[in-house]
C-alpha cells in the first residue's frame, strides 16, 4: 500500500530530479494529489504535518483514508505516507499509525540530543523498514507555531546527522515556509553545494518549495535536491477557486451549496497545481 521514501528518492538522486511531498489536509486534498501522480505516473509523498494530523482526528485515521484511497481509486505509482516536521513524539504516534515515512524535525533541540534522538528513531525505522527524514538549521517562516528566519545550516553538522544513517536531509539554504518576503535574498547555493560535498548521494530535501522561482528549483534539483515541500501554493489556488465559485453566485444556483459542487473548483485547481509541480520537479514518468 504505501512504500518508504527511500527508494524512491535514491532513484530521483541518481536521476537528476525530484519527487513532490505534497502536504494533504483532508479528503479532497488526498484524492487530489493521488489522482495527479496517478495521470502523470509519478511517485508522490503525501505530507501530514502534525496539525493537520490533529485536524484530521489522528494520524490513524489519515493513513487510514490514505490507504483505503489508493486501493479504492486503483492507484498503482508508488506512494509514500510521510510525517512533517515531527516532534518525537508525533513520530512515534506515525509509527504506530502505520506510516511509511517520518520527518524528525531535532532542529530546536541542542545538536546533541537532536544526535540521540535522531539514533533512536533510525534503528525503529530500518526495523520497520520506514524512511526517515531529518533537519539541520531553521526553515524561516512558520510551521506549526515554529518560526524561523530562513538561517543557512552548518555543512559540518549535517553531514554529522547524515552519518547517523538518515535517508535523507533538510538542510537550511535560506528558504521559508508559506509566502515569501519581498525582501528574500534567494536561497543560497553556496550552502546547498557544500553539504552536498559532505554528504555525498544523500538525497536533500527543500522545504518552503511555495514561491521559489523555477529556475532556482532547477539548479538546486542538480545540486542534489530530490524532495521538494509543496503545501501553500495548493492552499492558495483552493481558496482562489472557491473565492470564485461563491463570488460567481454558484452556490446560490440549484444544489450549489453542495459541499461536493462547493469544493470541486478548487479541488481541480489543487490537482493542476500538482501536475504543474510534478512536470517541473521533473518526476513525471517516473514511476
Amino acid at each position: 500500500m504505501f512504500v518508504s521514501a527511500d527508494d524512491m528518492l535514491k532513484k530521483a538522486v541518481a536521476g537528476k530530479y525530484a519527487i513532490g511531498q505534497f502536504n494533504i489536509n483532508n479528503l479532497e486534498w488526498t484524492k487530489e494529489i493521488l489522482l495527479a501522480a496517478e495521470e502523470t505516473k509519478s511517485p508522490v509523498i503525501l505530507g501530514v504535518s502534525e496539525g493537520a494530523g490533529k485536524y484530521m482526528t489522528g494520524f490513524k485515521t489519515v493513513a487510514a483514508m490514505a490507504g483505503a484511497m489508493i486501493e479504492e481509486l486503483g492507484i498503482t505509482v508508488p506512494v509514500a505516507i510521510h510525517l512533517d516536521h515531527g516532534t518525537y513524539d508525533g513520530c512515534l504516534k506515525c509509527i504506530d499509525a502505520g506510516f511509511s515515512s517520518i520527518m524528525f524535525d531535532g532542529s530546536s533541540y541542542p545538536i546533541e540530543e537532536n544526535v540521540a534522538k535522531t539514533k533512536e528513531l533510525v534503528k525503529i525505522c530500518r526495523e520497520k523498514g520506514m524512511s526517515l527524514e531529518a533537519e539541520v538549521g531553521a526553515i524561516g517562516g512558520e510551521e506549526d507555531g515554529v518560526i524561523g528566519a530562513g538561517e543557512c545550516a552548518d555543512p559540518q553538522e549535517c553531514k554529522m546527522i547524515a552519518d547517523l544513517g538518515v535517508d535523507m536531509l533538510a538542510a537550511g539554504i535560506g528558504n521559508i515556509h508559506g509566502k515569501y518576503p519581498a525582501n528574500w535574498k534567494g536561497l543560497s547555493f553556496e550552502t546547498l553545494d557544500a553539504v552536498q560535498k559532505l554528504t555525498g548521494d544523500m538525497p536533500l530535501v527543500l522545504h518552503g518549495g511555495t514561491g521559489i522561482p523555477d529556475e532556482m528549483v532547477k539548479r538546486a534539483i542538480s545540486l542534489g535536491v530530490a524532495k521538494i515541500n509543496v503545501n501553500t501554493e495548493c492552499q492558495l489556488v483552493f481558496a482562489e477557486a472557491t473565492r470564485k465559485y461563491i463570488e460567481e453566485g454558484k452556490d446560490m444556483e440549484g444544489k450549489g451549496y453542495d459541499p461536493r459542487k462547493l469544493l470541486k473548483p478548487g479541488a481541480e485547481a489543487i490537482r493542476a497545481k500538482v501536475i504543474e509541480k510534478m512536470e517541473l520537479f521533473g518526476s513525471v514518468g517516473k514511476a
